[in-house]
């Protein structure tokens, strides 16, 4: 069963699952809203990095490179 409780977007049980607060708020520290926010940042970062990858910007095989031709 779906309420409307704000304006015109439905809320359902899931959605204050988390300590009692809304799931996609912003708040800093150690909260599971926080968590869920950098898992999202990550997974956008490491899909732009393999965008970045397929494209020949290799960054990896570019220090490899700087490492191996380093003088010794």
């Amino acid at each position: 069963m779906v309420k409307s409780t704000k304006g015109n977007y439905p809320t359902d049980a899931t959605e204050k699952a988390y300590n009692g607060s809304d799931r996609n708020a912003v708040k800093f520290g150690f909260t599971p809203q926080s968590e869920l926010w950098q898992g999202r940042l990550a997974m956008i970062g490491f899909v732009a990095y393999l965008l970045w990858d397929f494209n020949g910007y290799s960054v990896m095989r570019d220090l490899f490179h700087l490492v191996s031709s380093a003088p010794r």
